[in-house]
């Protein structure tokens, strides 16, 4: 995607980039997109999710490529003096250094914030890891599935008569990954008032932790703990996938107002008048199985486009539920440029995700792909390539 003639939000802006998997990516990922020189710096033999799938003809790891747009590529072994070093130069005059190591690694490499900051005290550096840097549990290590299980959302997903599942794609990651970056903008905020740098703290858990809704008071406030629900909201009913004729549709009647429209629709206004369904409080506490089994036999009639059609006009919310396939070729996904081209060096031709937020003024956009492990050494560390192979050899780069 060619890039915007627009000003970026955060040129200028430099992020030294120590992340690895996809929350610390993830959230790095947005400071280039909009404009931000994000450097990203790698162990001597990549970062750990360069091996994982799926893989374009190069070899180069699609689910890297996924996060890692937008910024330059450097490699680094932290463990050498002058490794060390040139990592202490690198930060002296950065803005936001990210990080996602477990608790205690820091230290140990001697790059914990403390140490970063005597060498630049405005430095805003984020931190996000599983569980925190003031946690007993901040050595282990941790992935989404073990945040998920351990922030009580993987207990309320699935069917009351099912397993515990997790939500398919890796939410702590994201979600963590989005709260750091809103960390990083607001101590940036404030160093702009106060010329102070700080501290930001993102825990995996405590994002999934926050995320829970209605679970946490149904317990704090009536000693309720919430089971897992299928498709069924605790609070609200309609609120549901239906079965069609040709797969499932989502639909969520949110008030009396919307209770009124969907009963016209389906053609039974004498719902309007039965007593387990006059308000939503009602229908939620009478919705399994008499009000869920009669828009099931309802629904089943047609087919998710019709089903689509009539909800729409009558302004209920509602959408089909779409495959991968069916996703990237909505007109949504299409109008709001969801889905762009970006040319690899080695790759080639790369198709992803699009920039969510999108700003009149300062519009971020995706300018450049993933790099090539070490591609921008030279450029990152001031060398020339025969600098390049030296260090290269002694194990610095």
């Amino acid at each position: 995607m060619a890039a915007c003639e627009k000003k970026k939000a955060l040129a200028g802006l430099k992020v030294v980039d120590l992340t690895s998997a996809l929350s610390g990516p993830f959230c790095t990922m947005f400071f280039g997109d909009y404009g931000a020189d994000v450097i990203k710096i790698e162990p001597v033999d990549g970062e750990q999710c360069r091996a994982w799938g799926p893989f374009y003809q190069d070899g180069e790891s699609g689910f890297f490529a996924y996060a890692n747009r937008n910024k330059r590529g450097a490699t680094l072994n932290l463990k050498s003096e002058k490794g060390l070093q040139m990592f202490y130069d690198l930060v002296k005059d950065a803005d936001i250094l990210c990080e996602n190591y477990k608790g205690g690694v820091t230290e140990k490499l001697k790059i914990d914030y403390e140490t970063i900051r005597k060498i630049n005290p405005q430095i805003i550096y984020v931190s996000g890891s599983g569980f925190g840097q003031n946690s007993p549990m901040s050595h282990r290590p941790c992935y989404d599935i073990v945040a998920q299980a351990m922030g009580g959302m993987l207990n309320l997903t699935g069917f009351q008569d099912s397993a515990p599942v997790k939500v398919g794609p890796s939410v702590a990651d994201h979600a963590s990954g989005i709260y750091q970056a809103v960390g990083a903008l607001i101590a940036l905020y404030h160093r702009e008032k106060t010329g102070e740098g700080q501290l930001v703290d993102v825990s995996m858990v405590d994002t999934i932790f926050s995320m829970l809704e209605t679970a946490i008071p149904n317990y704090v406030m009536d000693g309720v703990i919430s089971q897992r629900n299928g498709n069924v909201d605790p609070s609200i009913a309609p609120f549901d996938v239906y079965e069609c004729k040709d797969g499932y549709i989502a639909m969520g009647v949110g008030n009396d107002r919307l209770w009124d429209k969907f009963c016209k629709v389906m053609g039974r206004d004498d719902l309007l008048e039965d007593p387990r369904f006059m308000t939503n409080e009602l229908r939620v506490k009478n919705y399994i199985p008499a009000l869920q089994n009669l828009i099931r036999d309802w629904t089943r009639q047609f087919t998710k486009a019709e089903l689509e059609e009539m909800m729409d006009e009558a302004k209920i919310p509602c959408g089909p539920v779409l495959n991968m396939k069916e996703a990237i070729e909505h007109p949504h996904i299409k109008a709001r440029n969801m889905m762009v081209h970006c040319q690899h060096p080695t790759s080639g031709d790369q198709y992803f995700q699009g920039v969510v937020a999108k700003l009149s003024e300062t519009p971020g956009t995706v300018d450049f792909a993933a790099p090539t492990l070490g591609q921008h050494n030279c450029e990152v560390w001031g060398i020339t390539e025969e600098e390049a192979a030296k260090l290269h050899e002694e194990g610095i780069i």
